[in-house]
């Protein structure tokens, strides 16, 4: 990968679920991206990690010198046989590394993986506002398709949340 960083693209081994687990607690605790509202511990990441291989479906982490500054997965978008070729996709950078040029190469990545996966349809829901997840989506090919107003409660306030979809 070219930039200011040089990175390394690759899928999860369950050594990273604490890396993994510092970078989403950030997102916990200090933004409405996610609804969560108590941090994850390391073994519950690590647990999620292996079920989400064991479906199988991908989760990639983007590493660097400094060890995994990005990661992102696929996830059941819901468990009626019917959706079985339907995800959801998340992608989560390190504070300190965003605008650096890693969240396009790493969820192409993921895009990728999930076409060789033979999946259908991608769905990434975002809280709003967050124009760099909306450029980043868009740029590999994602639509807007629903936005819900006051979906979650979080940081004293009503957050919205849109969805986007890719049929890779």
């Amino acid at each position: 990968m070219s930039g200011a960083v040089d990175v390394v693209i690759r899928p999860c081994d369950p050594g990273d679920a604490a890396e993994i687990a510092g970078i989403y607690n950030h997102y916990v605790a200090d933004s409405y991206v996610t609804f969560e509202t108590e941090p994850v511990a390391v073994e519950e990441m690590a647990q999620r990690m292996a079920d989400t291989v064991a479906l199988p479906l991908p989760w990639l982490v983007a590493e660097s010198s400094a060890g995994v500054i990005g990661y992102a997965y696929a996830s059941r978008w819901h468990r009626r046989h019917a959706y079985r070729f339907s995800v959801e996709s998340t992608i989560y950078l390190h504070p300190g590394h965003t605008g650096k040029g890693v969240g396009l190469p790493l969820y192409g990545a993921l895009m990728e993986a999930i076409r060789r996966a033979g999946l259908h349809t991608v769905i990434a829901g975002i809280a709003l506002p967050n124009d760099r997840s909306i450029r980043l989506h868009e740029a590999l090919g994602f639509g807007k398709v629903a936005h819900f107003e006051q979906m979650g409660y979080k940081q004293d306030r009503w957050i919205d949340v849109a969805y986007w979809q890719l049929m890779p």
